[in-house]
């Protein structure tokens, strides 16, 4: 059995271990998912990956990752994958067809989220030549998910947030009536009003289109 294959069936059997088939049902229900769960709640999540084996080389760990999400029976394969994707020794601009797919694939919150603002995130702040053109294209694109995204890639970046990129993303959807981009413009400015208050308040107030969810969110703290 090669690294890889041995590293693979360590997840599944731990999951195995952990799952829990009275909290799976819920699980899957609650995240409205057709992929059934084993019931591993993230800390049983969490404790497995640091009983892992540390994969020594970038082609091994993306292999790891990408076929533990392509060849998921289990959600928690997939929050695994995830979690792995986050590797520090591996990020750059090099990822982002994978996360790419990660977004268009998973197509959910719970994979999107995590993926716009870990993973893209910070390679926003490190290579804003290379992922700025990206979200801007992205917040255009027919897919929604690459589109919620655009907005909340820059979560928790504070100081470092792109008012520009930020406002440009937004706008773009400011009309859409889709409800994961409204909220997601919401919980945008919401947490960049941690930073920058009175400027989230004169962007809500220079746009009446702003929907009510996106306004409220926006303002909740203010």
């Amino acid at each position: 059995m090669t690294p890889k294959d041995s590293f693979i069936a360590a997840v599944r059997a731990g999951l195995q271990e952990l799952a829990d088939p009275v909290k799976a049902p819920e699980m899957q229900a609650y995240m409205k998912s057709e992929m059934p769960f084993a019931g591993v709640a993230k800390p049983g999540r969490v404790t497995l990956l640091k009983s892992l084996p540390r994969l020594g080389s970038r082609s091994e760990w993306l292999d790891v990752v990408q076929t533990l999400w392509r060849e998921a029976t289990y959600r928690e394969e997939r929050y695994v994958a995830l979690s792995l994707s986050g590797d520090k020794r591996f990020q750059d601009v090099s990822l982002m067809p994978w996360f790419d797919e990660v977004i268009v694939t998973g197509a959910w919150w719970d994979f999107v989220d995590e993926t716009a603002s870990r993973l893209i995130g910070p390679l926003l702040r490190s290579s804003p030549e290379v992922i700025r053109p990206q979200m801007l294209k992205w917040s255009t694109d027919e897919d929604r998910w690459r589109r919620r995204t655009s907005i909340i890639c820059q979560l928790g970046s504070k100081g470092a947030t792109d008012v520009e990129l930020l406002t440009a993303c937004i706008d773009a959807n400011v009309d859409d009536r889709d409800f994961f981009l409204r909220k997601g413009i919401g919980w945008a400015l919401r947490e960049f009003a941690k930073t920058e208050p009175g400027w989230v308040r004169s962007f809500v107030d220079a746009r009446p289109s702003l929907s009510p969810l996106s306004r409220r969110e926006a303002l909740k703290h203010l």
